[in-house]
């Protein structure tokens, strides 16, 4: 019975050290996959006068192809320590704040009239003989 007990008690041992090991491994594994997210994710640093374009979540319920879930854009009026940003719109008329995260550089077209003039010629005939 002593030697029964005993395998009973090494294979307990095993047991917990395969436990043991397998704990570490998914540790090590979780580490390597939170480097990896991290690596990918970029700062985003804002300042008043920024041109911003914000994230619109809700567009699910009305979802379509097409549809852009970038709404904007806005400018940075105000950036708080918590991460959130105040920012209103193009025209002024309506300031908020959002959250920091629900924000994305806008990075457009200036729109720059530029007018080119051709100046034309009258075309010479040729003297018929």
């Amino acid at each position: 019975m002593e030697a029964v007990g005993a395998i009973r008690v090494t294979e307990l041992h095993e047991l917990d050290e395969f436990h043991y090991h397998d704990f570490e491994s998914t540790l090590l594994y979780k580490e390597r996959m939170n480097i990896i997210h991290d690596k990918h994710i970029q700062d985003r640093i804002f300042k008043p006068g920024d041109v911003v374009l914000l994230y619109n979540s809700r567009l699910k319920l009305f979802s379509g192809k097409l549809k852009s879930r970038w709404s904007g854009p806005f400018r940075v009026v105000q950036v708080l320590s918590s991460g959130a940003v105040e920012i209103e719109s193009e025209d002024g008329t309506n300031m908020f704040r959002v959250n920091g995260q629900r924000l994305k550089h806008y990075i457009g077209m200036e729109e720059e009239n530029f007018v080119s003039m051709i100046h034309l010629k009258e075309p010479q005939l040729l003297s018929e003989p």
